[in-house]
């Protein structure tokens, strides 16, 4: 919504009661089908490493600032390094049923003043493609952000990083834009392509997610039994 101020001009909806938020508390979070745990090298590195080392090859890895690890010790640098990064809070996530870490992903770019923060360093094994684990692992995250109070959750992808996109998407992040040559990466220009849900959208979004992720949506093979998408248009 806008306005007109007292020079006749349009100026934005006021936001009388915003004092800022206070930075997301680094604490597990639970769900379902995972549970993010706070991301620990000595805990956590090796079962990653493994987890990684299922797929062929490193085409998942293309759109990445890390290359894939390649033994346990790069796997531990890799992950120290994120532990370490003052800017991050990263998670493991952690399969329920088995109790090993089949991912991560990290909160970053932290705006309290604002209340936005980002979702990223988005890295699934191939033990989460075609699994709930991914769908509800973002879940988890989006809830911890605005129900401390954020307005904003972010996501950005490299442009050409078509995976990434339709995930934002499906998940029921609204596209914002492109934003040309924003960096280099291994060598490459990349455009980038960003996504919000803000506070005002994430009642219904919540609800969409929570009805997909709900066991009776599922068989006994755990395929679904409606897409994500019947829930977002209900």
């Amino acid at each position: 919504m806008t306005e007109l101020n007292q020079y006749n001009q349009l100026v934005g909806a006021p936001v009388p009661e915003w004092q800022g938020v206070q930075i997301l508390p680094r604490v597990p979070l639970a769900g379902h089908y995972c549970r993010l745990e706070l991301l620990d090298a000595d805990r956590h590195s090796q079962q990653l490493f493994e987890a990684y080392q299922l797929a062929p090859d490193e085409r998942d890895w293309t759109w990445l600032v890390a290359q894939r690890p390649d033994t346990p010790q790069a796997a531990w640098h890799w992950v120290q390094g994120k532990v370490a990064d003052p800017t991050l809070t990263p998670y493991a996530v952690i399969e329920q049923k088995s109790g090993e870490a089949a991912g991560l992903v990290c909160f970053m770019r932290m705006d309290t003043a604002n209340g936005t923060v980002e979702i990223g360093h988005v890295t699934w094994s191939p033990r989460m493609k075609n699994t709930v684990l991914g769908t509800e692992a973002v879940w988890l995250l989006l809830g911890a952000a605005f129900e401390q109070g954020y307005r904003r959750v972010e996501w950005k992808c490299d442009s050409l990083n078509a995976a990434s996109r339709n995930a934002a998407l499906r998940l029921g992040f609204t596209f914002e834009g492109l934003l040309r040559q924003m960096m280099v990466r291994k060598g490459r220009n990349r455009d980038s392509e960003w996504f919000s849900i803000i506070d005002a959208e994430w009642p219904q979004r919540n609800a969409a997610l929570r009805g997909w992720l709900a066991p009776e949506n599922f068989d006994a093979q755990g395929r679904q039994k409606q897409p994500l998408s019947a829930f977002h248009a209900r």
